[in-house]
């Protein structure tokens, strides 16, 4: 029974020894030289590794642009979004119901609102249709900031919200507004054709082996503008802080006479002469899909 007493005296002692010994004066095993040459080792280790990163950045940060990225891994073909946005690519309304298409007129006035015709004549240039804007610097004297093409609202004529302020949500006849992703420098056309959208009923599996296609249910269709075209002279695109008043072209679709109280399955596509076509790899290349459903009750 002593011994074992002694023995964790002599263990408490050993631990006490260890934080702080008064014979040597160590703390933890170590004298306050020792700890005074190992913390000034790791403050010149720390200091290295900080400065070591602050000099390759600032090395990277020299081959930065201010307004143009100096790599871009972007699709060589945008990606297309549509207005109004609808839960999940889905346009479900109830002509009879207000509060079914309300949200989306809310939605496309306010999307629409740096559209205005005034807005559009204060900021942006009136420029030559089916040509390129090209605005080159000159040498190393930037030419920013650079200016920019009116889009004005009144060009989606029956889906400006101007000539029909409910978009024809009212009458089962919607508009859906599509813009093509901005990318820098892209030109996407050449011998004055501009790219253009087409919209039409999307092929989609019901079975194993077996497809199918709505385009019995879609009905005719309208493009603001005429064409459906993004025209040339909204290109290229030079960046958000080069072309500060920037505004994206859009294209109009309007359904005339879509089948009622049943799901249509619409893909819209942009044409271009110099785009490459959307692959089965590359589903959102070049093209968007959503569902429609006109309810008149």
């Amino acid at each position: 029974m002593s011994g074992s007493k002694e023995d964790d005296r002599k263990g408490s002692s050993e631990w006490r020894d260890f934080f702080w010994n008064p014979r040597t004066h160590e703390l933890l095993g170590r004298t306050a030289a020792s700890w005074g040459l190992i913390l000034l080792f790791y403050l010149i280790f720390y200091l290295c590794l900080a400065g070591m990163f602050a000099f390759t950045m600032y090395i990277l940060l020299l081959t930065l642009d201010d307004y143009k990225p100096t790599w871009q891994d972007r699709l060589a073909t945008p990606g297309m979004m549509i207005r109004p946005k609808g839960n999940q690519l889905e346009i479900t309304f109830s002509t009879s119901d207000t509060e079914s298409w309300d949200g989306f007129i809310h939605n496309l006035n306010s999307f629409l609102s740096p559209y205005n015709d005034s807005y559009q004549v204060q900021t942006n240039d009136e420029c030559t249709p089916d040509e390129y804007f090209i605005q080159e610097d000159s040498g190393e004297v930037r030419n920013n900031p650079k200016r920019s093409c009116q889009f004005n609202r009144t060009m989606l004529e029956e889906c400006s919200g101007v000539l029909d302020r409910f978009y024809g949500y009212d009458k089962g006849q919607p508009c859906i507004l599509i813009k093509l992703n901005r990318v820098i420098g892209m030109l996407p056309g050449k011998e004055r054709q501009s790219p253009y959208v087409t919209c039409a009923a999307k092929r989609y599996r019901v079975g194993e082996n077996e497809w199918r296609e709505d385009s019995d249910k879609i009905g005719p269709l309208a493009y603001y503008p005429p064409n459906g075209t993004f025209n040339l002279m909204y290109y290229p695109y030079y960046g958000k802080k080069a072309q500060v008043n920037y505004t994206q072209p859009l294209v109009a679709v309007k359904f005339l006479n879509a089948s009622l109280n049943t799901d249509i399955n619409v893909e819209c596509k942009v044409t271009s002469n110099t785009l490459a076509a959307g692959s089965d790899r590359d589903k959102f290349a070049g093209r968007v899909s959503f569902k429609l459903r006109i309810n008149d009750k």
